[in-house]
């Protein structure tokens, strides 16, 4: 298997979201997740209300029952919308969250697309929540 199969494979079990849908959902009570590194948020900016997550711990900080979950954000009852810079990492980050029973999808386009769009971004170097360190 290639990572184009790899990532055909992982699209098949999203019901992938564009950003409109995405700010739909999160004023509706979704969770919009930000696994971008920290370089991109600093030259690009970010979605308000969106949580920082760095990619090589978000398992870990989404378990609901894990010891290393993040309480703000580690529930099952809730969607979560993984967002990256463009829309492919992003997309295996949100089929692994599947795979731990969580209602989890990826936004189409990633975070370049949300601001193409027009949404809400917060300009560069305007401040953030911070990123979730790794333990």
């Amino acid at each position: 298997m290639n990572v184009d199969e790899l990532l055909a494979e992982a699209r098949s079990g999203l019901e992938r979201v564009t950003p409109v849908q995405s700010r739909a959902a999160f004023d509706a009570g979704a969770i919009l997740i930000d696994i971008r590194p920290s370089e991109q948020r600093s030259r690009d900016g970010e979605i308000p209300g969106a949580h920082v997550i760095a990619r090589n711990v978000l398992e870990w900080r989404l378990d609901p029952c894990g010891d290393h979950r993040d309480p703000a954000v580690a529930h099952a009852d809730r969607q979560m919308i993984v967002f990256c810079d463009a829309g492919y990492a992003s997309s295996l980050a949100a089929a692994t969250l599947r795979q731990l029973g969580l209602d989890a999808t990826d936004m189409i386009g990633g975070f370049q697309a949300w601001r193409e769009d027009g949404l809400p971004v917060t300009e560069a170097g305007g401040g953030s929540a911070g990123e979730q360190s790794p333990d």
